[in-house]
């Protein structure tokens, strides 16, 4: 074996340290890539709702989960309930205007600065749930709402459908249209615009001064949403007459994005935060659904009092001519609105045929 000499040894040694130092340097910048990688997004999130609130907060905080699961720990939300940021009809402004990254309510509420965003809510007399999300995704619905919102610094994404409403509690029963009048009733979007053209005057509350409202005698009357919600809030106890629905046959919430916000991140956590919100909102639907079914079966065995009615026919036709003569009013001084309202009408005579058809035929057929 060949016995090497010193300067030769101490030469070996030397070249061999420097390719150990260069290949721990190398890994250590490898390990600086991942780490800058991985390197953790706070985003904030405003809700309209108060803390722990059922359901419409629960969609929060699923996307919440979600997007910290699907990124590995890259991507987190924080949420402000309304006792924080103490505007609960402010979050479209708050999102705008960078405040926050995300906000979670209903477009509706700010249809005082944009008319035309109630119309992503619902309609009376409009779309059911799954018709109107057959419409965002593949009846046009996506692209119209991100032409009005992108005018804002906004993209706005369906954030979870209520299915059809309750037409709300009333301290008195509604026998003739002449009850309608002076009707001081919680009632925002649309239908309080229609109620507002029979004589009530209709106003919108936060949803926790809601039961105050009633209770003190404030309001004579609100809708909120269904037995999914309903009873928890208590109206049951301060208003005995529970009415059908006519006016939110599929209210979808949104969650707002902040587009700056969105565009900066990577096109990764853009998708998982995609993909989230869509699965928040469906979790959302599902879980009100389950929650009426159950809630309607306790209010049936367990409070008597609550006297479900129906609105008697004279009102009923003239909410359906009120509601008629306002579409055309609102499509003539607005052409976005006109837009929508055109997509939305074409798109359900298509889907309503088969809604009845298939729907509507198979439950009276097992009734």
């Amino acid at each position: 074996m060949k016995v090497l000499g010193l300067p030769t040894l101490i030469k070996t040694l030397f070249v061999a340290s420097f390719v150990t130092l260069i290949a721990c340097a190398e890994q250590a910048q490898e390990q600086a890539v991942v780490e800058t990688k991985a390197e953790t997004i706070t985003l904030k999130l405003a809700e309209t709702w108060g803390p722990n609130f059922p359901i419409f907060g629960d969609a929060t905080k699923n996307l919440a989960t979600l997007v910290d699961k699907m990124s590995d720990g890259r991507l987190q939300i924080t949420i402000d309930s309304s006792n924080k940021h103490k505007a609960p009809f402010g979050v479209f402004d708050m999102v705008k205007s960078g405040q926050y990254d995300l906000g979670h309510s209903a477009s509706y509420y700010w249809k005082g600065k944009i008319p035309a965003t109630m119309y992503f809510t619902t309609m009376p007399f409009g779309m059911l749930a799954q018709e109107q999300y057959a419409w965002f995704y593949y009846g046009g619905g996506m692209e119209l709402m991100d032409e009005l919102y992108s005018q804002h610094n906004l993209m706005s994404f369906p954030g979870g459908n209520t299915s059809n409403q309750m037409g709300g509690w009333f301290q008195k029963e509604i026998k003739t249209l002449d009850d309608l009048q002076g009707l001081k009733m919680r009632i925002p979007g649309f239908a309080g615009e229609v109620l507002a053209k029979l004589g009530a005057k209709p106003t919108n509350i936060p949803p926790g001064e809601l039961y105050t409202a009633l209770e003190r005698g404030t309001i004579d009357a609100l809708e909120w949403v269904g037995p999914s919600l309903d009873l928890r809030m208590g109206f049951h106890k301060i208003a005995p007459y529970y009415y059908t629905g006519w006016h939110e046959p599929g209210a979808e919430l949104q969650f707002l994005v902040n587009r700056k916000t969105f565009e900066g991140l990577p096109a990764d956590l853009q998708e998982i935060l995609r993909i989230a919100m869509r699965t928040a909102a469906y979790d959302m639907y599902i879980q009100s659904t389950h929650e009426s079914g159950k809630n309607w079966a306790t209010m049936q065995e367990e409070y008597p009092n609550i006297l479900v009615k129906t609105f008697p026919e004279e009102v009923m036709s003239a909410i359906i001519q009120a509601n008629d003569e306002l579409l055309k009013e609102n499509a003539a001084a607005d052409p976005f609105a006109a837009k929508v309202l055109a997509s939305q009408q074409e798109y359900m005579a298509k889907v309503r045929d088969w809604t009845l058809i298939s729907d509507k035929a198979y439950l009276e057929s097992t009734k």
